[in-house]
């Protein structure tokens, strides 16, 4: 698992920049390894732009991401988290009602919020209605403030110290609902979009929302390394060699995205014209690199002519090469037999 940070454009664009891409150890708490990433991240932003000149940098993360862990893990940290969170979640309002006489303690949760239901009784904080977009017709973009979840003692709160959290933390966030009339393709969307908001202010809906649509654009990145630049390709053995690969992949697609204003389009004959204005798409700018790279040259010397190599000693025979112990104690037993057994196993 490799959690990757990339900076991200505003407008409809398939370019990203990458910034950091981490590994996430065999054994270690995934809610952790993001957190200390997306704190190296914040603390490296605000030395270079200084303290009070801009807002919190705003993380997007997707739906496979613990957004309410996220948050307790990143306390105490100038950062803003946008998380999607699924539809079938239920959250609880931070201010309960008055206390019932006769009906035990005061209530924690407060009132039950869920998102699935088709009409909540509780009005929304915030309201923001775009009237029509190019892609999405109307949209409606609603915001519940001071929302939690019920936490459980699994995952990354199994890990916290039982002395010093007798009782789970209440987390607190904001819940935003978008809910567009119509999808890009012309179909009615079956459900809205739920986003996660934390951060020390308010959330602006009309940048946040925005804000999100811009996360797609990392796929974008993703299907080009694997693709086209053999990210997933490559048959490295040890995690050190997978991390270098990673690194050379990401100097790669940087040196694409300087020379996007560069190349010339070798357009096929069956792809659509790039729109004036606008930079060519990293596969096109891939298809015509070739030719600046000749303009452009190479430090390195050209190569020596030689001979064959001697080859394999005579009587050696072939031996598998050591690989990377997975911690199975299977897979290690397997590992060390002959190549002839693992075959038959």
């Amino acid at each position: 698992m490799y959690p990757w940070v990339m900076g991200l454009e505003w407008g409809s664009s398939s370019w990203t920049l990458a910034v950091d891409a981490h590994r996430v150890p065999e054994g270690s708490c995934p809610v952790r390894t993001t957190a200390d990433q997306i704190r190296a991240v914040a603390d490296r932003v605000k030395d270079r732009q200084g303290a009070g000149e801009r807002p919190a940098p705003l993380f997007v993360l997707d739906q496979g991401c613990a957004a309410a862990a996220l948050t307790h893990a990143l306390e105490g940290t100038e950062v803003q988290l946008l998380v999607r969170i699924s539809g079938d979640r239920v959250f609880y309002d931070g201010r309960p009602g008055p206390r019932k006489p006769g009906l035990g303690r005061n209530g924690v949760h407060g009132q039950r919020f869920e998102l699935a239901a088709p009409k909540h009784e509780r009005e929304p904080d915030q309201l923001l209605i775009v009237p029509g977009t190019t892609k999405y017709g109307r949209i409606e973009v609603r915001a519940w403030q001071r929302m939690h979840q019920k936490v459980q003692r699994t995952g990354y709160f199994a890990s916290l110290d039982a002395e010093l959290f007798t009782r789970l933390p209440i987390i607190e966030g904001t819940v935003i609902e978008v809910r567009p009339e119509r999808l890009p393709d012309g179909r009615n969307p079956h459900r809205a979009l739920w986003l996660w908001h934390s951060g020390p202010h308010a959330p602006d809906l009309d940048v946040y929302w925005r804000a999100y649509l811009r996360r797609f654009d990392t796929e974008h990145t993703f299907r080009l390394l694997k693709s086209q630049l053999g990210w997933t390709a490559a048959r490295v053995r040890h995690p050190e060699q997978a991390m270098r690969w990673t690194w050379l992949l990401i100097a790669v697609y940087a040196q694409l995205r300087l020379a996007r204003t560069l190349t010339a389009d070798l357009r096929r004959p069956w792809e659509r014209r790039t729109r004036p204005g606008k930079p060519l798409t990293p596969n096109r700018v891939r298809r015509s690199f070739r030719h600046l790279h000749v303009r452009i040259g190479t430090p390195a010397r050209l190569p020596k002519t030689t001979h064959p190599g001697p080859g394999r000693p005579p009587g050696r025979g072939n031996t598998p090469a050591p690989r990377y112990q997975l911690g199975s104690e299977l897979r290690k037993t397997d590992m060390q037999k002959p190549r002839g057994e693992q075959k038959k196993g």
